[in-house]
This record gives structure tokens, C-alpha cells and sequence, in this order.
């Protein structure tokens, strides 16, 4: 897929080619390729935001980073993220958002960020869980 900004996702070839080519393919070709395109039906922003909430309700927070990632690129807030994860918090668990904002801290940098931010360690998050 090409996104909004032109630059094609490769990420499952680039990291799976040699392990798993066909899931690296359908993973391109297919979700990046068939699914993210679809831009008619919904934005690029709003198919970050709809797969940051699944990931972040499975506690999947390699690939969570990665779509925050993906989702800045698409024109997501960092302010919007923060309000996803903290509404999820009810529904999907509080320590997921202990979690999550640490890796919204390190994709969209400084800005905002308070003293609760710099009190609490990666190492307190694991306590949590």
C-alpha cells in the first residue's frame, strides 16, 4: 500500500521474508495493500485510530508502537491517542493504559509531557501488570 504520503508499507517483507514469505506477502499485498487502501469507505487517520484501540485492547504493544507510529503519519494527535487510552482504560483494563502511555510518550516525543510521565519508570509499568 501506498499510503496518504507515498511511502509503501514493507514492513512485513522487510522483516519476515526469510522466515514466513507468504504471510509477509499477504500481510503487503493483502492488509496493507487490499484493506488500507480503501480510503472511500475510511481514512487512512481513521483506520489508525479503529487498529490502535484493537491492538491496544489485546495488549499487543510491539505492534501498538508500530501503528502509533503509522498513525502520526496519518495525522493523528498525540492528545487523541491519549484520550483513546484513557476512555479504553474502562473497557479494556487500567494497566493497558499504564502501558500504552509510555509508548505514546516515545512516538510523539516531549510535547506535553508532565512530571507523571517522568516520575514513573518502565520498570513501575511492569509492577502493574
Amino acid at each position: 500500500m501506498e499510503d496518504d504520503y507515498g511511502k509503501k508499507q514493507t514492513a512485513g517483507r522487510d522483516k519476515l521474508s526469510g522466515l514466513a514469505p507468504k504471510f509477509a506477502e499477504l500481510n503487503e499485498d493483502v492488509l496493507f495493500g487490499q484493506v488500507w487502501s480503501r480510503e472511500e469507505q475510511l481514512s487512512a487517520r481513521d483506520r489508525s485510530l479503529i487498529t490502535i484501540a484493537a491492538l491496544f485492547s489485546a495488549g499487543l504493544y510491539p505492534q501498538l508502537k508500530s501503528h502509533l507510529n503509522l498513525g502520526k503519519e496519518h495525522g493523528v494527535t498525540k492528545q487523541e491517542v491519549v484520550e483513546l487510552a484513557t476512555q479504553l482504560a474502562f473497557y479494556c483494563g487500567w494497566p493497558k493504559a499504564w502501558s500504552t502511555f509510555p509508548l505514546i510518550q516515545e512516538v510523539y516525543g516531549e510535547e506535553g509531557k508532565t512530571e507523571w510521565c517522568e516520575a514513573v519508570t518502565d520498570e513501575d509499568y511492569g509492577k502493574l501488570d
